[in-house]
């Protein structure tokens, strides 16, 4: 089986102001904000979620590849996607755009100041799902608007079962591009948040919901997950980890692990399991695309906290 991961590429580049922001801030001048924070360290990370969900799969030894649109500038992440060996033969250049970018800006507090810019992103529904070439999974994660709807509505044509995944892209849609989402896909899958969102754009409770997907899995960050099917309510635990660095990227690890199961035709609770504990080895790493880890070395430290072989 192979899987065919849509969604963006960009640069992360990720910011530490070592003071507060709100000592900086004139609260009654807020209305003529012009401020500059002094940052001395920085770090560039290769992020993006078709790039993260794709990396985490490649980790698992899964068949995959990411689809997504990027920029003149890309080479750097090019050359690291062939290092890991991932995919790029669904990757298309813009050559009048930049890459997707994301300049991150965090204070002493953990307070973030975030721009975005989305570059070749835009520029999605360039991109076209390819016909007869063994893909058997989709995925659909936070792009362009107009490539989303695009690519959801040519898995559905090619009776490709996907993921529906928006994300942070999530306020871009109304109830109706929602609602249609969510009928052709077969999987959705969203954090919390996102959940509440969900609920109250399309204006459907979590038993509907559940009524119009295979599953609805729920992420909830340290306090674990929830995969609901028709049939059963399945309670995820996160694995704990001793050294929580960054958490940056975590969602994007456990759909990887989400996409390894369900490519391996597993239960849902060795899904659920093996996606949690991809999300705690990425926190323990500054970074989406940082952690490493063979897929002997995951089989072994699953074995030893669950109690049995997922293989």
């Amino acid at each position: 089986m192979s899987a065919l991961i849509c969604g963006s590429f960009a640069f992360d580049t990720i910011l530490k102001f070592p003071g507060a922001f709100k000592d900086h801030v004139i609260q009654e001048e807020i209305d003529i904000l012009n401020v500059c924070f002094m940052s001395p360290s920085m770090r560039r990370e290769f992020g993006g979620c078709a790039g993260n969900i794709a990396f985490n799969l490649n980790l698992l030894s899964g068949e995959g590849a990411p689809m997504g649109t990027v920029g003149k500038d890309f080479q750097t992440y090019s050359d690291w996607m062939d290092s890991c060996g991932i995919s790029r033969d669904y990757v298309v250049v813009i050559q009048t755009e930049y890459t997707a970018q994301a300049f991150i800006t965090t204070d002493v507090d953990d307070n973030q100041i975030t721009s975005f810019h989305p570059g070749a992103m835009n520029n999605a529904h360039a991109n076209r799902i390819p016909e007869k070439n063994g893909i058997t999974l989709g995925v659909i994660s936070p792009d362009g608007r107009e490539g989303m709807i695009m690519h959801a509505e040519q898995f559905n044509t090619l009776n490709v079962p996907f993921i529906f995944d928006p994300g942070q892209g999530l306020p871009m849609f109304n109830k109706e591009d929602l609602l249609l989402f969510i009928d052709q896909a077969t999987w959705l899958i969203v954090n919390d948040y996102e959940f509440k969102m969900m609920c109250e754009t399309t204006e459907l409770s979590k038993k509907d919901l559940m009524q119009r997907v295979e599953a609805l899995i729920i992420t909830k960050g340290a306090n674990g997950s929830i995969i609901c099917t028709q049939n059963e309510t399945i309670e995820i635990q996160q694995v704990s980890t001793e050294s929580a660095i960054d958490p940056t990227g975590c969602g994007d690890a456990y759909r990887g692990g989400l996409i390894y199961g369900l490519m391996n035709d597993m239960d849902w609770k060795t899904i659920g399991n093996i996606s949690s504990l991809m999300g705690s080895i990425k926190v323990e790493s500054a970074g989406t695309q940082n952690h490493q880890l063979s897929f002997e070395e995951f089989s072994k430290k699953f074995q030893s906290i669950f109690g049995y072989s997922f293989r």
